[in-house]
């Protein structure tokens, strides 16, 4: 009885060694396949952050041309608006030039209708004049400076406002 004792001891042990033997090589199996798992994972993982960092750097470089077109876009506009005003301001000076020196003279047209009861018509005609005209008036220098300067403004206001303008039309544009 001994000896069946001995037998069966033997074999109980030898069958929880088998059985943890087996326990074992399951435990590793698994290991190995949960392992291979989380790898690709990881490198699904990490495909997805490259392909989300790839799509965000080509967004900024094309934010990036956007705002250089912009850039140059306006710088351009801003020198032809400069080169316009640059244009006005010349030829203003010019005009105020030729005025001081008494090569160019300014004058107004007289109202037609302030003839004194004579039906819209003159009595006589200009001295140096042959027919009868529209009276006019020659502005002092000093008087046709300053007229000159107020339109020389308004002609800045315009160009500005022409580049105002231009800008509004070409932000507004649908692109």
């Amino acid at each position: 009885m001994k000896l069946d004792a001995v037998k069966w001891g033997g074999v109980l042990l030898i069958i929880l060694f088998l059985m943890a033997g087996s326990a074992w090589a399951a435990w590793e199996w698994q290991a190995n396949a949960y392992g291979q798992q989380l790898a690709e994972q990881k490198s699904a993982h990490q495909t997805a952050l490259t392909d989300v960092a790839n799509a965000n750097s080509a967004l900024i470089l094309a934010e990036q041309d956007k705002r250089l077109a912009l850039e140059q876009w306006l710088a351009a506009s801003d020198q032809a608006h400069y080169r316009a005003l640059t244009d006005a301001k010349t030829n203003q000076a010019r005009l105020r030039d030729r005025i001081a020196t008494a090569d160019l003279r300014l004058s107004v047209l007289l109202d037609a209708t302030a003839t004194n009861d004579r039906d819209g018509m003159q009595a006589t005609t200009g001295p140096g004049r042959m027919v009868h005209g529209t009276e006019r008036a020659q502005l002092d220098r000093a008087h046709a400076q300053r007229v000159i300067g107020i339109t020389g403004d308004g002609d800045q206001g315009l160009i500005a406002l022409a580049a105002c303008q231009a800008y509004a039309r070409d932000v507004s544009r649908p692109k």
